[in-house]
């Protein structure tokens, strides 16, 4: 198809948007009762539920039924529940969902108390702005660079003595210290907290963001109450501090633990999803494109949409509530 096709095709569909548009506004607008107001809200929601419908609702019910069927690419037989026994009972995927549980507990707790403390200890600092800039930075960049970049951090090189010259910085502290090199990332179970690491680092930074904000945001006259009241350091950090940002407190620990839940990058990069690190995210695309087995894949899917769905819920109630005080 030549580029005129195109432009042609893109200026036919720009016309058609508009001539649907006037026409419902043609029709409704001669209807000046409720009734009238209904028929033109459901005119302009119309195509966008019926889309949210295509491209949602109808893959989800697909990839439920999906899930209860078996492994074959072809009219594969109906099991029932047995992928989500086997999700449950299988000792390779009960190692998946431990990795899962680590990385949904650890990261999210990590990362937001980092990202608090940092918050507080510059707080209308001289250098604030670029203690700022040097946290975030990690935001910046893709999960996959971050992972390059750790994967270099955590190198090994082996050897048979401690004076074996490393190319990784943890190995090569290590050598400094007379001790010997450890492989960090093909040595479980701690691969699996080395990785949760990486995550840490790139959240902590919006951890750090979304919690400066509010803490700027509590009133002065709180505090200096507090002050005078003989209110100062640690107490004024539990008592005025987090109360007053506790709504936002929540929304970072709930959005963190909805990108840990889909978390699949780190785990690819880094280790392949070997050596016991896989979790459920890598699991799903191991077990769709690699292995096969689409029933299982699709149990895994539904297991995390299962997970994110109450979270995704209870982050949406907290931000209406900030928005709402």
């Amino acid at each position: 198809m030549s580029t005129t096709d195109k432009f042609v095709q893109m200026v036919i569909a720009i016309v058609l948007f508009y001539a649907v548009m006037a026409t419902i506004l043609l029709v409704t607008q001669r209807l000046r009762s409720r009734s009238g107001e209904r028929v033109q809200a459901a005119a302009f929601l119309g195509p966008s539920l019926l889309l949210i419908g295509i491209g949602l609702l109808y893959p989800a019910i697909v990839t439920m039924w999906q899930s209860l069927h078996g492994a074959a690419l072809f009219d594969p037989p109906f099991v029932g529940l047995d992928n989500y026994k086997n999700l449950f009972t299988d000792p390779t995927q009960v190692k998946v969902l431990r990795n899962t549980l680590l990385w949904v507990i650890l990261t999210p707790l990590f990362s937001t108390g980092f990202g608090l403390i940092y918050a507080v200890i510059i707080d209308r600092a001289r250098f604030e702005k670029f203690a700022k800039a040097l946290i975030f930075m990690p935001v910046a960049i893709s999960l996959v660079a971050a992972s390059i970049i750790w994967k270099f951090v955590y190198d090994y090189k082996g050897g048979t003595g401690p004076n074996t010259q490393q190319i990784g910085l943890l190995n090569q502290i290590l050598v400094w210290l007379h001790l010997e090199p450890y492989n960090f990332l093909l040595s479980p179970p701690w691969n699996t907290l080395f990785l949760i690491v990486i995550l840490i680092w790139i959240q902590t930074g919006f951890a750090m963001t979304i919690l400066s904000a509010s803490i700027k945001a509590i009133p002065d006259d709180i505090v200096e109450a507090a002050r005078l009241d003989g209110v100062g350091g640690w107490k004024m950090f539990r008592y005025i501090t987090v109360p007053s940002i506790r709504p936002s407190l929540i929304v970072v620990l709930t959005t963190i633990t909805i990108a840990t839940l889909k978390v699949f990058d780190i785990v690819q990069t880094a280790t392949g999803g070997n050596f016991d690190t896989s979790v459920l995210a890598y699991e799903f695309y191991r077990q769709n494109f690699v292995a096969g087995d689409q029933g299982l894949a699709t149990a895994i899917a539904v297991v995390i949409f299962l997970l994110v769905t109450p979270v995704v819920i209870y982050n949406i109630r907290q931000m209406r509530r900030i928005e709402g005080r």
